[in-house]
């Protein structure tokens, strides 16, 4: 009423009447500073809730994880070795970031605020992942002739960066205390570094990144494939239409040893220098546990806890075979068997580091990254809730052309489903694990192939506007 009276009022006076100010959503990412502020505010919100409902709740906050972070740390103060805490499946270079959480002082207050200093590393590890975000959509790219494509504006960026830094679920799990916000920091900080044509830093971080968690090598293929001459060489002229005719008439031999560029050999070996020598420092600290709890472990790793994969029957059965028949000799060994979740990883290899990279990434790295990274969570033999984190990083990289946004009756069809497939198996999982109850056949096995249907539907999606060169 007043902001129409005013306008009146000048044009009454011949003034011509000041333009509408920015709604409070829209302010929210007219600058960074509301937008990070808000994440870091939602994040705090998150930790002093969880600090009540461990003191206060039977169902703890804290994830199990975190303890073992914790408890690995102390192990490393103490000059012994991390794997000396039972479960403990990473890199030594975790309990060495954490090692804030096992210092005392004495004083409860800020013996608790160091235990949970974790926790706050990882939630930061959040903002700094959603600011690269920011800067990866506005940088643009470069197309296969060397056509330049402009990046979004920063405040449109934001909007899309704020899927992910004012997600709930990203929050809360980073808030509970699992480190999956600092592999959102090396993925996007690996995009970022090769779109930028950073080749060294890209090596660095792909090598660590597969140190560190060892699914990041599944981008190699689709880096690899992207960085062809043309593209590396971004802001040279296009080729010619000769210079075209000739390359299209070259023979296989010359394509092959083409393909071996400059670029491609300095990150193969920058990568594999940077993950062979970390691997080699942690095994001449910790031996053979090292390798085997932070690498081999995941070969034949048989967890069906909280596991939404389609496997998780088939795992249970085979970690109850694996009991029995410690204890009866006439029970066949697991390992004279052919079990069918040994050979899960084949489907899954061959969409997220063959069928996937050379199909898409030439045409949207990454669009082609989420692809994969969607991929291998989807076919993989165990499949929990901060496994999704690793492709919702990447997410707001593909909405802004994507089909779920173009159609938003497809959109919302697609994330209701995603949540509504949890729900049902989060229902019957909690049946199981706190109730007591038997829900593993039907129940949970019919939750869990319906999960993975509808994330089957949503990665042909996503394929399918990535091939039709849907997003940028």
């Amino acid at each position: 009423m007043a902001a129409s009276t005013n306008k009146h009022v000048a044009q009454k006076r011949g003034v011509a009447a000041p333009p509408p100010g920015p709604s409070i959503v829209a302010s929210l990412f007219h600058r960074p500073l509301p937008l990070y502020l808000s994440a870091a505010l939602l994040r705090a919100v998150l930790l002093l809730y969880g600090l009540w409902q461990d003191a206060n709740s039977p169902l703890k906050y804290t994830d199990i994880d975190y303890l073992v972070f914790t408890d690995a740390a102390r192990f490393v103060s103490r000059g012994q070795s991390p794997y000396a805490r039972e479960t403990y499946r990473y890199t030594p270079v975790l309990a060495w970031l954490l090692l804030p959480t096992a210092q005392t002082t004495g004083n409860p207050f800020w013996d608790a605020v160091l235990f949970h200093s974790g926790k706050v590393l990882f939630a930061t590890a959040d903002l700094v992942a959603g600011w690269l975000l920011e800067r990866i959509l506005t940088m643009g790219s470069t197309g296969k002739t060397s056509r330049a494509i402009s990046g979004m504006d920063a405040a449109r960026a934001r909007k899309f960066a704020a899927i992910w830094l004012l997600n709930p679920m990203v929050a809360a799990i980073s808030t509970r205390g699992s480190s999956e916000g600092l592999l959102g920091v090396l993925v996007t900080a690996l995009l970022w570094a090769v779109l930028a044509r950073r080749v060294t830093l890209a090596g660095l971080l792909l090598g660590f990144g597969v140190h560190f968690k060892i699914y990041p090598f599944i981008y190699a293929p689709a880096i690899v494939w992207w960085m062809d001459r043309e593209r590396m060489a971004a802001g040279s002229k296009a080729p010619t239409k000769a210079a075209s005719k000739q390359t299209s008439n070259v023979t296989w031999i010359n394509r092959i040893v083409s393909f071996i560029t400059p670029a491609r050999i300095q990150l193969a070996v920058i990568s594999l220098l940077t993950f062979l020598l970390l691997n080699a420092a942690m095994f001449i600290l910790h031996g053979t546990p090292f390798l085997t709890h932070t690498y081999l472990h995941h070969v034949t790793r048989i967890d069906h806890r909280h596991n939404f994969s389609p496997y998780n029957t088939q795992l249970y059965l085979t970690s109850s075979l694996s009991s029995s028949s410690s204890s009866s000799s006439s029970s066949p060994h697991p390992s004279k068997t052919l079990q069918i979740e040994s050979l899960a990883f084949l489907p899954q290899l061959l969409l997220s580091t063959v069928l996937i990279p050379l199909a898409l990434a030439k045409k949207s790295l990454p669009s082609a990254m989420l692809a994969q990274t969607f991929a291998f969570v989807t076919f993989n033999k165990v499949c929990t809730s901060q496994y999704f984190l690793w492709y919702m990083v990447l997410l707001p990289l593909y909405l802004p052309g994507s089909s779920f946004l173009r159609d938003r009756r497809l959109g919302l069809a697609a994330l209701a489903l995603w949540v509504g497939g949890q729900a049902l198996w989060l229902q019957q999982g909690y049946e199981l694990e706190f109730l007591g109850r038997s829900t593993f056949v039907p129940g949970l096995w019919v939750a869990s192939l319906g999960f993975f249907l509808v994330n089957c539907w949503i990665l042909g999606v996503i394929v399918g506007d990535v091939g039709e060169g849907a997003v940028l």
